[in-house]
């Protein structure tokens, strides 16, 4: 029962990233690289602070500004240099190694015996693995209840037909570039934060951390698209949250039947292709069911 919770709470954190990365891959059309740079950002600069005596809610938000510094550089080595997407991305990913070392002085720092936001006597009083759940439920509340206002407004619509169509966006006046960068900030900010709420939950940064982020990410997407089919906008952020819960639980049960942890980032990028080809094989399936009836597919 304990591995379940564990899972539950894991998937709730790890959902931040799954909605963050959704704002650039679904909603801008933007397949952004700099999350598995950012992310590991995020953790470094709020374990540094934290392990230097900084308040941890201080150290989470500063590395919510320095996520966004990273969707800054990529949004304006694409829109300004005229970047490819991909290589834009990647050029920040790489040189984010570089910093998070500058910023850890060695390739790992641990939390122990350093207060975090996990370490208030409520959460400390709750059953084992609780906490990860309820600060989780907590932030993707917030992080939801505020992406579905934000995307109500005058804003947050120029923000989606950005991602709709640019050139009719632009048609409207609508400053596309500016949109593009002000979403890979808000993405790359979320992540950053996401790290620095894992980092805690898990006791340490590594600079290796980032490493399979994206699929991680995508896999909550994915899955909640596949899960839940077609839905609206503000139901596909839940759907989110609910597909990076699964894709917990679907690797519980992955390891629970003998497979290694460092088959982990293999396992995800199984689970990642089976759940995007899922659509083809239910097409499959139900042409194969008209056929055995005898009816036509155009009939």
């Amino acid at each position: 029962m304990s591995l379940i919770v564990s899972s539950i709470g894991q998937g709730i954190l790890w959902a931040i990233l799954g909605i963050a990365l959704y704002l650039t891959f679904r909603i801008l059309d933007f397949p952004d690289m700099t999350v598995e740079g950012s992310f590991p950002l995020g953790a470094a600069t709020a374990v540094a602070m934290i392990a230097h005596g900084v308040n941890p809610f201080l150290a989470t938000i500063a590395a919510f500004l320095v996520g966004t510094l990273a969707g800054l550089t990529t949004g304006v080595l694409y829109t300004k240099g005229k970047i490819p997407i991909l290589l834009a991305g990647i050029l920040v990913m790489t040189a984010c190694l570089s910093i998070n070392l500058r910023i850890m002085g060695s390739a790992n720092i641990s939390l122990l015996n350093q207060k975090t936001i996990f370490s208030s006597e409520f959460l400390q009083s709750l059953p084992k693995y609780f906490d990860s759940v309820f600060v989780g439920l907590i932030i993707i509340t917030i992080v939801v209840l505020a992406l579905i206002w934000f995307l109500q407004t005058e804003l947050g619509q120029a923000y989606i037909a950005t991602g709709d169509n640019p050139t009719m966006a632009q048609s409207f006046g609508i400053k596309t570039d500016r949109m593009t960068i002000m979403g890979l900030m808000l993405s790359n900010g979320m992540i950053a934060f996401g790290g620095a709420v894992i980092a805690q939950s898990n006791g340490y940064a590594d600079i290796n951390m980032g490493i399979g982020i994206i699929v991680i990410a995508l896999a909550s997407i994915i899955i909640g698209e596949v899960v839940f089919g077609e839905l609206s906008l503000n139901a596909r952020l839940v759907a989110v949250i609910m597909g990076s819960i699964f894709y917990r639980l679907v690797l519980l049960a992955v390891l629970q039947l003998g497979f290694s942890t460092n088959d982990l980032n293999l396992i995800s990028s199984i689970i990642l292709a089976l759940a995007m080809m899922l659509p083809q094989f239910r097409k499959a399936l139900k042409l194969d069911g008209l056929l055995k009836k005898g009816v036509r597919p155009h009939d």
